[in-house]
């Protein structure tokens, strides 16, 4: 009976992955993330197609797509986006606006957050510097 507690104790809950698993499938995500910027010049397609194996890996492991890349493919058609040649981005009203040129999807970003971190690093800045010349 103590040998069948041993056991169990080694076992993993049902649907978890161990971290090394997680870590694995994020440093794959990364490479085919990349792999699909090198060729989409020559064979859109296949960066496509390596865009649609990073989220099916993101399925299987549960796990989100690395911040890094997770605006370079449309959320509706799913096709990787290289700005200037298949989308293009604008800045509306505190918002980045990312439109697939391949099925019209817009995608809005909010940036409010990062401007205003950046603006409270500016008064800081600039306090720490009045402190220094007095």
């Amino acid at each position: 009976m103590v040998a069948l507690e041993n056991i169990r104790g080694l076992m993993l809950r049902r649907g978890r992955r161990p971290k090394w698993m997680i870590d694995i499938a994020k440093e794959r995500m990364d490479i085919l993330f990349s792999l699909a910027e090198k060729e989409f010049a020559q064979y859109p397609n296949r960066a496509h197609r390596y865009v649609t194996l990073a989220r099916k890996i993101s399925k299987k492991y549960n796990t989100k797509i690395p911040l890094k890349w997770n605006h370079r493919f449309c959320k509706k058609c799913y096709k990787f986006l290289k700005h200037g040649k298949n989308s293009y981005v604008r800045l509306v009203n505190e918002e980045v606006h990312i439109k697939c040129e391949e099925c019209d999807n817009t995608m809005r970003i909010p940036y409010k957050k990062e401007k205003k971190i950046k603006r409270r690093a500016k008064i800081e800045f600039h306090t720490v510097k009045k402190g220094a010349n007095e």
